[in-house]
């Protein structure tokens, strides 16, 4: 990815796509210094990494009356642990995010009078920020069981996890419809022999999940699965995986 212009950033929390909403985005994150200066440092501060931190933060167009629009979602999630996964450039399959499970601590409205209703959120880290790619796009409706397309990352070392959020963002249908997402792993592109690695709790409304599977995992190439239940249902979802 090459120097850009912020045109078509994406942002996903809980069961909410925030990008119609949305004009600023930024994200952060920090290790703090800790001093180990001695008497061998032969005149020189020297410093270790310590804790790691991560902030996100948000901002744009006010509005209400949905469960995925910002008002309903940012009140909802304040004070709440929970994803969000923020694409700089589009949410294609494969390409670039940064996902995180991050507690929602600000939430702010309004302005004076003729302004356009704004509205602005931050949220801190709570599991480490991971960089990795969209594995599910979210305007692609899927309304029965199967299996997206397979994306390299790479194998997970030991101390290492394979880490995944993911958003249902719209749920229609009837007779219950449910949405149970997981993950599956395999040497290659063919999914061959697909090995289970990580799943999320069944969805009949909208919200969003992360979850986690520790290293190691020798296989290169994962996708998401998903096994849908209901009359006629047809859902919505964003799908992010990454390793850290």
């Amino acid at each position: 990815m090459s120097h850009f212009v912020l045109l078509n950033c994406r942002l996903f929390t809980g069961g909410a796509d925030l990008t119609g909403s949305s004009n600023k985005l930024e994200l952060s994150a920090e290790v703090s210094d800790e001093e180990r200066t001695n008497f061998g440092s032969g005149g020189w501060k020297e410093v270790i990494g310590g804790l790691a931190e991560t902030e996100l933060s948000g901002g744009g167009q006010w509005e209400a009356g949905d469960p995925g629009r910002v008002d309903d979602a940012r009140w909802t999630e304040l004070g709440g642990l929970g994803p969000w996964t923020a694409c700089p450039d589009r949410a294609d399959l494969g390409a670039l995010a940064w996902f995180t499970a991050a507690m929602s601590g600000k939430y702010k409205l309004g302005d004076q009078v003729g302004a356009v209703a704004p509205w602005e959120g931050e949220a801190k880290g709570s599991w480490p920020l991971v960089r990795g790619q969209i594995a599910h796009p979210p305007g692609t409706a899927r309304t029965a069981t199967g299996t997206g397309s397979g994306i390299q990352l790479g194998a997970v070392p030991p101390g290492k996890h394979l880490y995944a959020s993911a958003h249902v963002l719209s749920i229609a249908g009837t007779g219950s419809p449910s949405i149970t997402l997981g993950i599956e792993s395999d040497v290659d592109n063919t999914f061959a022999s697909p090995t289970d690695v990580a799943t999320f709790a069944a969805a009949d409304a909208l919200g969003g999940q992360i979850t986690r599977a520790p290293g190691p995992v020798t296989d290169t190439w994962f996708r998401p699965k998903w096994t849908i239940t209901g009359t006629g249902p047809s859902f919505l979802f964003v799908v992010a995986l990454g390793t850290a």
